[in-house]
């Protein structure tokens, strides 16, 4: 479902979208290939409770995107940085609040508003 918000677009942030099709382990969510210096990540298909843990949900990613960054700021600290940083843990905050206000009403983990 996340990646469906993708169809139709081209490119993110000037970089041009290459879309491929390759089978991947089904028990790796994140691949790291440190030779390809490039990160996977296996997206997880339709909700927890309908279909089982198969992929990483947004906040990983964003999660992940907040390790890259704090260990950048550590090598080469700035406001910049610290900003992002601030904002990608408000990010995850608000997902979280998110899904507990989803437990809270019921439909957390199915395909319900």
């Amino acid at each position: 479902m996340p990646l469906n918000t993708l169809k139709g677009i081209d490119s993110i942030n000037n970089h041009k979208i290459h879309r491929v099709t390759w089978e991947q382990p089904k028990d790796h969510h994140i691949e790291i290939n440190e030779q390809a210096n490039a990160i996977t990540f296996k997206i997880q298909e339709g909700p927890i409770k309908e279909n089982g843990h198969n992929g990483c949900q947004v906040d990983e990613i964003i999660a992940t995107a907040l390790l890259m960054i704090k260990g950048l700021n550590e090598r080469f600290s700035c406001r910049q940085n610290s900003i992002a940083i601030t904002k990608l843990e408000e990010a995850l905050m608000w997902l979280e609040d998110r899904k507990k206000d989803r437990a809270k009403r019921g439909v957390e983990g199915q395909s319900k508003p």
